[in-house]
Formats: structure tokens, C-alpha cells, sequence
């Protein structure tokens, strides 16, 4: 009797096994695998192996979340932005410009702040013919919306996170990353604002 209930038990354990390797998906393998395989080098923490919410969400759904979430997450990731101390969000343009059209940050040997490669992913400069199509074109960026303190505001933020107006976008998350200074977010929204920027000629 004891023997065939452990035999039963054990029977019954290694059904539940095969049915839970069955289950996992390839999203959870390829999981596994970068938590076994992954190690810390240069800039490149363990934290990398954390999702967090906004990435999980993302992957989870395919870069689809229901709306409800998404305005959730949304919400959260504006909350997150820092605001620049000395309240000012204009730096120098022409500064702003050597960022943007820097191609290096976040390799292994950069410490952040960089550049932003923002050239690597759209058009800023409406003269500039070799750019990337990732994202929208931002030529004549305030030309277009106005020069006013909302729209630098968002141009600020956007920049700090883009994800707190898109959940799923593909831009980066300078500020949030620390892929850039507050110094360079300032001076690539004034690049997108200045009046005199070539951005807005």
C-alpha cells in the first residue's frame, strides 16, 4: 500500500513537470536562459535581468497593452520625470546638436552622458539628408508647435522618457536610463526649440 502510493505520488509529480515544461513559453526560456548565462561587466549590472513593470507590460502583450494599463504605466513614467532644478528646461542648441548627432552612449566603456544618436532615428536638421526613420521627423519641431514653456516641457520630458506618452515606444529613456545629464536634455530641447536652431530654420 505505502509503495504504491509512493509510486502514485511520484507518477503523478513528474506528470505535473513534464505539463509545467510544456507550458513555459518561449518568452520565459529565453528568460531562463540570460539569467543563467548573463554576467555582470563594465556598465552592464545584473539589475539588466529585472523587468520593470513598463517592460514586462510591454513584452507581455507585444507591445499592445490594454489601454487601461497603458495610461496606467503612462502615468507613472511622467510622475518619474525630474524636472530640472533651476526650473530652466533651455540649454544651448548648438551643444544640443553635437549630442544629437553623437553616435556613442551606454557602450562598455561610456559612464553615461555620452551622446544621443537622436540622428541614428530621425530627422532633425531639415538639410540633413542621411538620417534614420525609426522614429517621426522632427524638423521644424517648434516651428510647427510653437515655442511656448508646454510644448518645452514636453519636448523636456519626452526626452527624459518617452515612454510616459507611449508606453511601448522605442525610444529611449534618457533621463530615466541616466543615458543623459540634465545638462544634455536641456541642451537637445533647446536643439528642438531654439528659434535660431537649424532645427526650425
Amino acid at each position: 500500500m505505502k509503495i504504491g502510493t509512493a509510486v502514485i505520488l511520484a507518477a503523478a509529480t513528474a506528470i505535473l513537470a513534464a505539463c509545467a515544461a510544456l507550458q513555459s513559453s518561449p518568452r520565459d526560456e529565453a528568460l531562463a536562459l540570460m539569467q543563467r548565462d548573463f554576467h555582470a561587466q563594465g556598465i552592464a549590472g545584473m539589475d539588466r535581468l529585472k523587468e520593470d513593470p513598463v517592460q514586462a507590460a510591454c513584452n507581455k502583450y507585444n507591445d499592445n497593452p490594454p489601454a487601461d494599463l497603458a495610461k496606467k504605466l503612462q502615468g507613472e513614467q511622467y510622475a518619474g520625470v525630474k524636472w530640472p532644478a533651476d526650473g530652466k528646461l533651455l540649454g544651448d542648441w548648438k551643444s544640443g546638436e553635437k549630442i544629437a548627432q553623437n553616435g556613442r552612449g551606454m557602450a562598455w566603456s561610456d559612464k553615461g552622458g555620452v551622446g544621443g544618436s537622436c540622428y541614428n532615428c530621425h530627422q532633425i536638421d531639415p538639410a540633413t539628408t542621411a538620417f534614420g526613420t525609426i522614429g517621426p521627423s522632427l524638423s521644424q519641431f517648434a516651428k510647427l508647435r510653437g515655442y511656448g514653456t508646454d510644448i518645452q516641457r514636453y519636448a523636456y520630458s519626452k526626452i527624459y522618457n518617452a515612454k510616459a506618452y507611449s508606453i511601448c515606444s522605442q525610444m529611449p529613456r534618457f533621463g530615466h536610463a541616466g543615458a543623459l545629464t540634465e545638462q544634455q536634455m536641456k541642451d537637445i530641447t533647446a536643439l528642438l526649440m531654439d528659434p535660431a536652431s537649424p532645427v526650425n530654420r
